[in-house]
């Protein structure tokens, strides 16, 4: 058991490299600050060599834009994320931006060669209440709509608000390419999302010792619809619940994940690198 604060062990390398779809490496991080350089060259020792930078508010998606012009191994998505956009709209965010210009301005930087994905966007009913909702649903459609303008794949947060997603996707039409970021939901969510051809992204919280409900979500998803993210430098795979991540430990949800689908690693990682090529294009 790694303690909170202390940088987990690198884990041992992949048979074949796989992509981290989904990473924040502009958070601080642990009691020893490690660098993105270092961050992204202990991953590629583990077989996680490329990574999805995502910038959910707007100095993180200027910090995004930024840095996938640096990183050859990151490429970015950026967004509003559902828990800012209603102090947007309210005039309460502390950047002081109204809804409308913060908005256009991640819809400027989503047109970026490298940014490949309009997220993380949707709903989260758990840390935001009934009177943002008008809010989360005004952004998540306004997303969707980016998306599709720009044929970009679209990466969803999805908080206590399974129902409220699918009804907002299934109204507007989901775009092309649509992926759950974090996937959450339940084994027979997981079948109506594979039905739609939707991808399923899962993070470490699929090794959590309670996380039965998710692992079974797990092995009902094909390997051709299934992605592996960090979300670092949150939600750090078991046994190391509550220290900092970084995207090596992609490497190890991803053989949980191989475990529960009764599938060989190496095959899995396969899979995982196709899907994130399909969806994101070339690094």
């Amino acid at each position: 058991m790694t303690r909170r604060g202390q940088w987990p062990a690198a884990p041992e390398a992949l048979p074949s490299p796989i992509v981290d779809n989904h990473c924040h490496l502009e958070y601080p991080a642990g009691d020893e600050q490690r660098s993105v350089e270092e961050r992204l060259a202990e991953a590629a020792s583990a077989g996680v060599t490329r990574v999805v930078q995502i910038g959910c508010d707007v100095e993180s998606a200027r910090w995004t834009a930024d840095a996938v012009t640096r990183f050859p191994a990151m490429l970015g998505g950026v967004a509003l994320h559902p828990n800012d956009a209603p102090m947007h709209v309210a005039g309460t965010h502390d950047t002081g931006l109204t809804y409308e210009d913060a908005f256009a301005e991640i819809a400027a930087l989503a047109r970026g060669e490298r940014i490949r994905v309009v997220g993380e966007t949707g709903l989260d009913f758990f840390r935001t209440g009934p009177e943002g909702r008008d809010a989360q649903v005004r952004s998540f459609r306004d997303h969707i709509a980016l998306a599709k303008e720009l044929d970009l794949p679209l990466q969803i947060h999805d908080r206590d608000a399974h129902a409220e997603v699918i009804d907002v996707l299934e109204r507007d039409g989901a775009p092309e390419r649509t992926v759950f970021h974090c996937f959450s939901g339940d084994a027979a969510m997981a079948r109506l999302c594979v039905h739609r051809g939707w991808y399923l992204s899962f993070a470490g919280t699929v090794t959590f010792k309670n996380a039965a409900q998710l692992r079974a979500a797990a092995a009902v998803t094909p390997p051709s619809l299934t992605l592996i993210e960090t979300d670092a430098p949150f939600l750090t795979p078991h046994p190391h619940r509550g220290a900092p991540n970084a995207p090596a430990q992609a490497a190890t949800t991803i053989r949980e994940v191989a475990r529960v689908q009764e599938a060989a690693l190496d095959d899995l990682c396969a899979a995982v690198r196709k899907n994130s090529e399909e969806l994101y294009g070339p690094w």
